[in-house]
């Protein structure tokens, strides 16, 4: 079987379809992985040809919104639904179509397999004829189909392609996901998933750092990690708006992990802040907070008692898989409705406000709600029971198979 996985936006959507190009690689399939250059490295070592040749979509849509084609939010942590529709299927896309379909035509793929948030591997698919299944998403998910089907229909109609009139069309052959279906942040008209285990790791090789067993045993252990688009996407962000001279919004890249650094300085626990890159004043710290650049999330989640996070999907699916309670703090795209999910599902609460003293009281109410706590554990059951990676390459062979 040839499968084409096409793949765009921050590393996290790589990584969100890492596992799935691993596990149709060592099954013996032919894998084409078409993404953006900078995400490269993290295929890396697999058994699949990957080509860095998309333009950043991110980077192609803030230069709409800087040439006054988008409007720009007054607050870039409140991306309202259609924006993030528009920066997803607004006319950058046509260019990543140009891009994919020549290779596609050479490749012959047999399905297609897209980053949730990939929509010009879906028009390709549908210019080829082939079957294509969105990953695990969260920004796929948590865009409306309804709303986004007339910006697809917008670039049918460029492309010279058939509209359609069913918003459902882009889960036409199924999609695949890592929850269970009563933990679902898909919207009701998504239908269920192909579901498969979130794996225990996706990079290959980890372990936990050298420093981990000097972490206090006699205090809960708190992580705290607002992912891998908050660096590269805010700080890109407004830089090219520095560049073109447009308003640059209410934002200050820092706030978010000083405001962690302080509220966890201020709670009883053993704490482990990821910066990722982005600066963080340390000096505020109190000696049970450790900063690092980066850590082992998957394998320290299954340690911690609370996760401080943004509301990625990935970082929550691996939240659940560790069966440990979420204290979000959303700040742009999908992670609103994520936080609003993770809170309605009673697995932890959403941060509504900014400052230090919103999240210590979040934080000490989740270490003490032994519900929450329960309720996490609940649905680390219903994940680890989904069967492994085999059932999402079965279903992509299934559609290869017609």
């Amino acid at each position: 079987m040839r499968v084409l996985c096409s793949i765009t936006g921050s590393p996290s959507h790589a990584r969100a379809c890492l596992p799935l190009v691993r596990a149709l690689g060592d099954a013996g399939h032919d894998v084409l992985v078409v993404t953006a250059d900078k995400l490269v490295p993290v295929l890396a070592g697999e058994r699949a040809r990957v080509e860095g040749v998309y333009t950043d979509i991110t980077a192609q849509g803030m230069r709409l919104l800087f040439e006054g084609k988008l409007p720009i939010p007054e607050e870039f942590s409140r991306f309202a639904h259609d924006l993030w529709a528009t920066l997803g299927a607004g006319p950058q896309l046509d260019d990543a179509y140009d891009l994919l379909l020549p290779l596609a035509r050479e490749f012959r793929p047999d399905v297609i397999l897209r980053d949730g948030y990939e929509f010009a591997a879906l028009l390709v698919a549908e210019t080829l004829g082939v079957p294509h299944v969105p990953a695990p998403s969260g920004s796929g998910q948590f865009l409306d189909p309804e709303l986004l089907l007339p910006l697809l229909n917008d670039r049918r109609r460029a492309l010279g392609l058939p509209e359609s009139d069913d918003p459902v069309a882009v889960y036409r052959h199924g999609r695949l996901d890592c929850m269970p279906a009563p933990y679902s942040f898909a919207r009701p008209l998504a239908p269920e998933a192909v579901a498969y285990r979130q794996p225990r790791t996706v990079t290959r090789g980890e372990s936990l750092p050298d420093w981990f067993d000097e972490l206090p045993a006699d205090k809960p252990l708190v992580l705290a990690s607002l992912g891998t688009g908050l660096p590269g996407t805010v700080l890109e962000f407004l830089d090219k708006a520095r560049e073109f001279g447009a308003p640059i919004p209410v934002y200050d890249p820092a706030e978010p992990l000083d405001t962690v650094v302080e509220a966890l300085s201020a709670l009883d626990c053993a704490a482990v802040v990821s910066t990722l890159g982005m600066p963080v004043d340390t000096t505020k710290a109190a000696p049970h907070v450790r900063v690092v650049d980066r850590f082992p999330q998957q394998l320290l989640l299954e340690h911690a008692a609370l996760f401080v996070t943004h509301g990625g999907y990935n970082s929550i699916r691996e939240a659940v898989r560790a069966g440990v309670p979420m204290a979000v703090r959303p700040m742009f795209g999908d992670q609103q409705y994520n936080a609003l999910r993770v809170a309605g599902l009673g697995l932890g609460e959403h941060i509504a406000n900014r400052g230090a003293e919103p999240m210590v009281e979040t934080c000490r109410r989740l270490l003490a709600d032994e519900n929450v706590t329960d309720e996490a554990r609940r649905a680390q059951k219903e994940m680890l029971a989904l069967p492994g990676l085999d059932a999402a390459v079965t279903h992509l062979e299934l559609l290869a198979a017609g």
